[in-house]
């Protein structure tokens, strides 16, 4: 009999959560495959705003999961080469900055002046009297973070294919044993779906199609000089970050796809507020302005757990990804290999979307 930890394991989908879920089952001395439609990253993860916050507004059903994601990633950032996360801490203000405190254990944002805002950000013209800083948070490049990933998973003994649609999947009465692709057939003991808003096409293949819509925000890259932003700012006005090669970042509603609310013109009316709030903005200009298309679970929370009436596969979708991707890489891990159950997971199981009449 096969042992638990020589499982034969297949992952579907190689953005950020399918690279952290391959690095840590093969870190546990499973057989791990990822696979890829495209290349690696170059889903909803190229185009994330990769924000690492506990934080979240009303009621959380996955606080614990939540709460757990800054320690997983320092711990991850511990072990793997090349994992570089900016832990600048995050500065918010508005109607949004008033957020559900953080479980017990994790450090929450504190109150601070205006005088504070002003030493963490001096290069704001309208300084609020108020705002939340939370010194704890961070954010990191979600592209090269998933290439870091990636890189352990293969170092561990892991196979990376990419370009390599699953086309269907092979199966022993209810149970899957592997996944068709153009290449051949991968035997596998357990397949994990982490293909974003892949999943409902994948498991509509198997007659069980699990609610994940995509949900679109715009995502924009500016060139501008370096030092404009040191922490990460979330207010009315604007949501942005910047990278240490001077790379600005902004994350925008999506409203629609009129002309004048295409990225372009979103990037345009974004770079116009960012001159208003920043000095020293004299002109920046738009490398990138495009749609991401997050994986949305029907009832907005995390879709983690086997898949009911199939055995053998495992689903992973959620959004945040860039924020969970660290801790439910080791959770799922401990569940497939070490058959640990995982508290903190609970809330996610597909299960809920099966329930008998």
């Amino acid at each position: 009999m096969r042992s638990h930890r020589d499982k034969r394991i297949v992952i579907v989908g190689a953005g950020i959560v399918g690279a952290s879920l391959a690095y840590h089952l093969s870190a546990k001395k499973a057989h791990v495959t990822l696979v890829d439609a495209g290349e690696i990253a170059s889903g909803v993860t190229a185009t994330s705003f990769a924000w690492i916050t506990a934080a979240h507004c009303g009621s959380d059903p996955i606080s614990q999961l939540r709460g757990a994601a800054i320690e997983e990633y320092r711990r991850l950032e511990a072990q793997v080469p090349g994992l570089d996360i900016r832990w600048t801490g995050a500065l918010s203000y508005g109607a949004d900055a008033h957020q559900t405190p953080p479980p017990d254990g994790v450090l929450s944002a504190n109150l601070v002046s205006r005088a504070r805002i002003l030493e963490l950000e001096p290069h704001l013209k309208r300084p609020p009297r108020q705002a939340m800083f939370a010194a704890q948070e961070g954010a990191l490049d979600a592209v090269a973070a998933t290439y870091a990933l990636v890189g352990g998973a293969r170092q561990n003994g892991a196979k990376i294919l990419t370009h390599t649609p699953v086309d269907g999947f092979i199966s022993k009465g209810n149970q899957v044993i592997g996944v068709e692709t153009a290449s051949g057939v991968i035997d596998a003991d357990v397949v994990v779906m982490a293909a974003g808003t892949g999943i409902k096409m994948l498991t509509e293949q198997l007659q069980t199609p699990v609610p994940v819509t995509a949900s679109p925000a715009i995502f924009i890259r500016y060139k501008a000089r370096p030092n404009l932003v040191r922490t990460l700012i979330s207010s009315p006005e604007m949501e942005v970050r910047q990278c240490a090669d001077g790379t600005l970042l902004a994350a925008e509603d999506y409203l629609d796809n009129t002309p004048e609310n295409r990225p372009q013109a979103i990037a345009l009316r974004t770079a116009r507020a960012i001159q208003n709030e920043l000095d020293g903005v004299v002109a920046i200009e738009a490398e990138v302005a495009c749609v991401g298309l997050r994986p949305m679970p029907e009832d907005g929370i995390p879709i983690i757990g086997y898949l009911p009436q199939i055995n053998g596969v495992y689903i992973c979708a959620m959004h945040p990804g860039v924020t969970l991707a660290a801790v439910v890489g080791r959770r799922v891990s401990e569940e497939i290999v070490d058959l640990k159950v995982a508290p903190a997971l609970a809330a996610c199981r597909p299960d809920r979307f099966f329930q008998a009449d």
